[in-house]
């Protein structure tokens, strides 16, 4: 499979303090706006930037463990989250790639995973998206010759609200990305 540049999105840098945690999720999408942006993501490549004395792993709740090889969570030292499935424990200058998707683009729960709680220490890690196709693309173009709300259901709604001034980048677009309720913020 090749993976093209711009189907990735910037890298992320998220910090996690003690008590912090990100709940279990998928990084697949149901929603229209997000699979426009670039579709479902195929791949996350999460790294870790810091050694966290104890907590912090990424953990799968939904997986199984591989009896091909050792497994990561069978390390003594796991917190209670990081015993609910097979889990890796935060260690500087590692990474952790993992797919949201079959090689036939279905969608894979058991991809589910969350980040535990850092139970003392801090987590820093860095996080690569890849998309199955350009992300953020431009969709219709931005000049004018093709006005419209790409989320349509909302837009109108949320620009009686203010949104359009509120946030900007995702309802009229940046020079990089055009809004999704651009016809309703009336600058097109």
């Amino acid at each position: 499979m090749f993976v093209y540049i711009e189907n990735g999105e910037d890298i992320q840098v998220l910090r996690y303090e003690p008590g912090q945690k990100y709940d279990p999720h998928y990084d697949y999408f149901t929603d229209k706006v997000n699979v426009v942006r670039g579709g479902h993501r195929i791949a996350t490549v999460l790294m870790y930037l810091t050694d966290v004395k104890k907590g912090g792993e990424t953990v799968f709740p939904k997986a199984e463990e591989s009896s091909r090889r050792k497994s990561v969570s069978a390390e003594k030292d796991l917190s209670e989250c990081g015993k609910q499935g097979p889990a890796v424990k935060p260690r500087k200058g590692d990474a952790l790639l993992f797919y949201s998707l079959h090689p036939d683009a279905v969608p894979d729960t058991l991809s589910l995973h969350a980040g535990c709680p850092v139970d003392e220490g801090e987590k820093w890690s860095a996080t690569k998206w890849i998309h199955v196709d350009s992300f953020d693309k431009v969709i219709g173009g931005g000049g004018g010759e093709s006005c419209s709300d790409i989320e349509e259901h909302n837009c109108e709604r949320w620009a009686s609200l203010g949104e359009c001034t509120k946030n900007p980048e995702y309802m009229i677009g940046s020079s990089d990305l055009p809004g999704y309720c651009r016809k309703s913020c009336k600058v097109c």
